[in-house]
Order: C-alpha cells, then structure tokens, then sequence
C-alpha cells in the first residue's frame, strides 16, 4: 500500500519557534507537531513509551442530521505537550512516535515550554471555566489574580467589549485562550 505526499504533508499550523534549547538532564515542557486528528493517540503511545504528556481537551456538541453528541477534542489541533529529557535519546524516542512530525522550535530540537505555561493552561481547563480562544499576544501587561480559584494565576490583561479578560498564552505554539476575569482582583506582575 502506498502513502500519497498529501497524506504526509505537514499541517498549517502556527510557525516553528527560533531558539534552539541547550542539551541539559532536566526534564522540560516541548510541544509537538502532529498528524491532524492523531493528538490523543500520540499522547496515549507517548505514555506508553512512559513519557509525561499534557493533552487539554475541551468537550465540542458535534451536530449530525439525526443527533447531537458530546466530543471531547484537543484545545490545540495539531499539538500534544511532553515532557522529557532534550537529550538526543530521549528526543529521537518521542520522534519515532507514529503520527509525530516534529518538536516545535529550531533545527526540530525544540524548545522549552516553562512550567508555568503548562499549568495555566491545566488550571483553566480543569477549572471548566467559561473561555475562548484569543489571538496570540506578544504586546499587553502581565497580571496576576490575587483571588478566588484562579489565585496566582498569570497572563496578559486586556478589554475586550468593555470586559476585562486574562490571556493565557503558551509562546512556542503561539495560541492562547482566554478567561473573563469578573469578580477577580488582579495586580500587575
């Protein structure tokens, strides 16, 4: 059976990162690239391969003619977060994964996602707070709430239609999804 260059085409997705990491022994956050529709099922050979992983899904109503049904489906088409050793062994054991296209970042070595972001991100979806996808920011004040469930919590303020939202941004996919920050107190960071 032959495979079409289409099938293996790569996806439109956000550009890679520049910064090429620096080989250490600490373990780090990278987001990988890949296949369209193959998030969950590169996480789930990732753990097999006991490798930590970090999929946020959120749960879509898909609409057909004769139902409606609840999918769970990844936050970020196209990207599943790992965390691993960036050393040559390591890298090439999460490469070797069916449906992976590469690391995000230079020279496809990747680069280091801090803690930070990850757990932004987990807190927001796991707290099943109303949110929406945002544009990328690289401009904006850093803020953090200093109350309620979402204490400690970092990101970039903004106004949106006279509201005030906080932008959590992941920087090596270049995507962020936004909380409605009513009733938080914030301060700048």
């Amino acid at each position: 059976m032959s495979t079409s260059i289409a099938s293996l085409a790569v996806p439109q997705c956000a550009p890679l990162a520049t910064a090429a990491p620096e080989e250490t022994n600490i373990e780090n956050w990278y987001s990988l690239l890949t296949r369209p529709r193959h998030e969950k099922i590169v996480a789930q050979r990732l753990e097999e391969k006991g490798v930590t992983t970090f999929l946020p899904l959120v749960t879509e109503v898909h609409r057909w003619s004769d139902r409606k049904k609840s999918v769970q489906v990844p936050l970020f088409g196209c990207y599943v977060f790992a965390k691993f050793v960036p050393n040559r062994t390591e890298r090439l054991s999460v490469l070797r994964v069916e449906g992976v296209f590469g690391l995000v970042g230079a020279r496809g070595e990747g680069t280091p996602i801090p803690d930070a972001q990850i757990d932004a991100v987990r807190s927001l979806v796991e707290g099943q707070l109303p949110w929406s996808s945002h544009p990328f920011l690289k401009l904006g004040q850093r803020v953090r709430i200093r109350s309620g469930a979402l204490n400690d919590l970092e990101g970039i303020l903004v106004s949106r239609n006279g509201d005030r939202t906080l932008v959590i941004s992941v920087d090596a996919i270049q995507r962020s999804i936004a909380v409605r920050l009513e009733g938080y107190e914030v301060e700048a960071v």
